[in-house]
């Protein structure tokens, strides 16, 4: 279902950026000052990574670490999603989807242009939501049904042993809840 939107018409063009030597405490202001949930990391003018609210909550604040004391290359999510200008948003919005995922820097080459998220999204083409709405029902109860492997290291604990894959990351037998 194309919409003839461009991400180019949807996305934010001066995105919030951080390096990677930064704290958390500082991106986190930032982040609060100009009233966003995610910053873009670059190191010298290079996409390397992005950290999102989540990112903090479940990678420092949780584990009881100290922002100021942590640097975004070390809670950054360093594989990240792109999308070139030209594509449609509904297609932005099925990358989303599919990779699980609400934020996505748009791209060129290696060339950091701007950033959508599904809010940019919505505010153009309202009856996005539904559809997105309705994707996410259906991988939530995908996620309900989880997959055993043999053995493995526990992304949440890292202790040793059977692995589950829930919301694509693979826990043991007490982190998958």
């Amino acid at each position: 279902m194309k919409t003839g939107i461009s991400v180019r018409d949807a996305m934010t063009t001066k995105p919030i950026t951080a390096t990677p030597e930064e704290s958390l405490q500082e991106i986190s202001k930032r982040m609060l000052k100009e009233g966003v949930g995610s910053v873009i990391v670059q190191d010298k003018g290079n996409l390397v990574g992005i950290i999102s609210e989540k990112d903090i909550v479940e990678r420092v604040v949780a584990k009881g670490l100290i922002p100021k004391d942590i640097k975004a290359k070390d809670v950054m999510t360093k594989t990240l999603v792109t999308v070139p200008p030209n594509i449609d948003i509904y297609d932005a919005l099925l990358v989303m989807n599919n990779e699980e995922i609400r934020k996505l820097p748009v791209v060129d080459g290696k060339r950091l242009l701007g950033f959508i998220t599904v809010k940019d999204i919505v505010k153009i083409e309202p009856a996005m939501f539904e559809i997105f709405s309705r994707r996410l029902e259906i991988l939530k109860e995908e996620q309900r049904k989880p997959v055993k492997i043999t053995h493995g290291r526990c992304e949440n604990c890292g202790s040793e042993g059977p692995l589950y894959k829930v919301k694509k990351r693979w826990l043991c037998e007490s982190c998958k809840g």
